[in-house]
């Protein structure tokens, strides 16, 4: 039996650089209007999300980061797997109230494992020091 789980999440640029000041070790609290923090279950609805969407969107700076993160699936059985859409579009629902114990379960680091910029995308977010430096250490510049 599997004792992890990989889940992702498609975050924009001011998501990414909260994710990376907190040295990848955990997600932001949610905004006072998103009663929700939605992992989802597979890269390919990430990536959909982060290249079809995120690249589009003003408040994502029009830029899609996917990430990924594992945590123990003893702790995921007690969230309900939504289908949003078709069979690939699987994610979770966690309360806004509940993700910082959500945070504490997090085995590892969050990584990034896709990137996605639209054309009106202006940030220079490889330049910042803590996206660097989470690349080098994870050998990916």
């Amino acid at each position: 039996m599997k004792h992890t789980q990989s889940l992702y999440r498609p975050v924009g640029v001011q998501e990414l650089q909260l994710i990376l000041g907190a040295n990848a070790q955990g997600f932001p609290p949610r905004l006072y209007w998103q009663p929700i923090f939605y992992p989802v279950l597979n890269l390919a609805y990430a990536a959909q999300i982060a290249r079809d969407w995120n690249t589009q969107d003003d408040n994502s700076g029009y830029a899609g980061f996917v990430t990924s993160f594992d945590l123990p699936t003893s702790y995921l059985s007690k969230f309900e797997v939504q289908t949003v859409g078709g069979t690939t579009h699987q994610e979770l629902w966690i309360a806004a109230e509940e993700l910082t114990s959500f945070n504490d379960q997090l085995i590892g680091p969050i990584e990034i494992v896709a990137a996605y910029y639209g054309p009106n995308y202006t940030s220079n977010i490889h330049t910042t020091t803590t996206f660097h430096l989470y690349w080098n250490q994870y050998g990916e510049d």
